[in-house]
């Protein structure tokens, strides 16, 4: 998850500047690495089918869960066309602390649909963190690219608020697939799922790139890219592969523990793009990117003390019936 949020969003923002005009190419990239997760599924089926369990180790998909799988494939595809349209007009600092906005999201979509507690330090962070967005509103002219209309970042801004706010949906939606699966949850099912999911999202995308032949103008926008065509090839290549790794980081963390802990993880990793935009896309880091970080950061500390007073100060009557109970 980490390479993934850290490394993406800075080969994507490469793309746009250096010549990368293709916004459902972009958005199919989200998602088109899933044949790398061929890899580790053949490597448990291998290992199975040496074991005593292999008679009942096939495919774990559920009709459920292959329809969820579709639906969620199809939001996510949605989600990628809007967040790399946006990241096509912002810096990778402004897309990331707006991104960071997912963890409000998350919060409330996990309270509706998975009925997550929702705490007074949760509402603390959901406050703080879109404080902190609306403090870039502000700035919106002090780092626009050179030569991009006022409409057309103000149109990145929301588009980028957009998918957030769509992908806080998604993350409480897919740990209520696994609530709902009807059976258990493992690592092979989460994998399989993982699959599908990514699988549906890069065929949605692919219908409007054939519709805009995309396929076609790739070797074309490769010749014209600034930095070269071989680099044009690496920097899609590897965009793939780190945002096909965000994608299985995500599933993980909600596997291991909770989607609102996923937008937790995801939150927490926003400093980290801050500093990787700065050094490598030589990005200004101004006084209200500043304050809108520490914002969030903000926010972040305040639901993260929240939880260790609910998970960590628990009466001793608690922890003594919960260790009987082990």
């Amino acid at each position: 998850m980490s390479i993934g949020q850290v490394g993406g969003p800075i080969l994507s923002r490469l793309y746009f500047l250096h010549g990368g005009n293709r916004r459902w190419f972009s958005s199919w990239l989200l998602t088109a690495g899933f044949p790398i997760l061929i890899i580790p599924i053949a490597f448990s089926y291998a290992r199975a089918r040496s074991s005593t369990t292999a008679g009942t180790r096939r495919l774990l998909v559920t009709p459920w869960l292959f329809m969820a799988s579709a639906f969620l494939g199809f939001l996510i595809g949605v989600d990628s066309y809007l967040y790399s349209f946006g990241l096509s007009y912002l810096p990778i600092s402004v897309s990331s602390l707006l991104g960071s906005t997912q963890l409000a999201f998350t919060a409330v979509f996990a309270f509706v649909v998975v009925k997550q507690k929702f705490t007074h330090y949760s509402i603390n962070s959901v406050v703080l963190m879109t404080f902190g967005s609306i403090i870039l509103a502000f700035n919106m002219d002090g780092d626009r690219p050179r030569g991009e209309s006022n409409g057309k970042y103000v149109l990145g801004f929301f588009m980028t608020i957009s998918a957030a706010a769509l992908h806080g949906f998604i993350m409480p939606a897919v740990e209520y697939t696994n609530l709902k699966a009807g059976k258990a949850v493992t690592y092979d099912l989460v994998m399989q799922v993982q699959l599908l999911i990514s699988m549906f999202a890069t065929l949605f995308c692919t219908v409007p790139m054939i519709i805009n032949r995309d396929f076609q103008a790739i070797s074309r926008e490769a010749g014209d890219f600034e930095l070269g065509a071989t680099k044009y090839y690496t920097i899609v290549v590897l965009s793939a592969i780190a945002l096909q790794f965000l994608i299985i980081g995500s599933l993980g963390v909600i596997f291991c523990s909770t989607s609102l802990l996923g937008g937790l993880v995801s939150s927490l990793l926003v400093p980290l793009q801050q500093v990787f935009g700065v050094i490598f896309l030589h990005e200004r880091f101004s006084g209200e990117k500043a304050m809108a970080l520490a914002m969030c950061l903000w926010g972040f500390a305040s639901y993260l003390y929240g939880e260790y007073k609910r998970n960590y100060k628990k009466p001793a009557a608690q922890k003594e019936s919960e260790g009987e109970a082990v």
